[in-house]
């Protein structure tokens, strides 16, 4: 049974740092896990997500997130740098089994299982 629990969530003020872990029980060392990300009166999105062989950034993040994985540990990390406002949201992750980890683009809905979520309040 899988089961995602995220962490790491805070208020900081505009251009400080978080790390979100992301405890991922259940997922085989082949299944990709992502972030994602929603705002009050927005869609969810996809921010980061990370398979074997490949990574995404959304383009809003990419050069201040990085995603990383410790399959020994079962934990995946958003290391979230120069944070700013716009930045603020639920912050998800999820996983899902095959190739859905593109590059090019991350589809947010063939994501299966998800976590409960922790809020991320940037303030400027």
């Amino acid at each position: 049974q899988v089961q995602l629990v995220e962490s790491g969530g805070g208020v900081v003020q505009a251009g400080e740092s978080l790390r979100l872990s992301c405890t991922a029980s259940g997922v085989t060392l082949d299944q990709v896990i992502g972030w994602f990300r929603q705002a009050p009166g927005l869609e969810r999105e996809a921010v980061s997500c990370i398979s074997p062989s490949t990574l995404y950034y959304a383009d809003s993040v990419k050069g201040r997130f990085t995603i990383s994985r410790d399959n020994a540990k079962n934990m995946v990390y958003l290391q979230m740098n120069s944070l700013k406002p716009e930045d603020t949201a639920v912050y998800y992750c999820a996983t899902e089994p095959g190739p859905v980890c593109d590059p090019t683009g991350v589809t947010t809905k063939l994501f299966g299982s998800w976590g409960q979520g922790t809020q991320v309040t940037v303030s400027s």
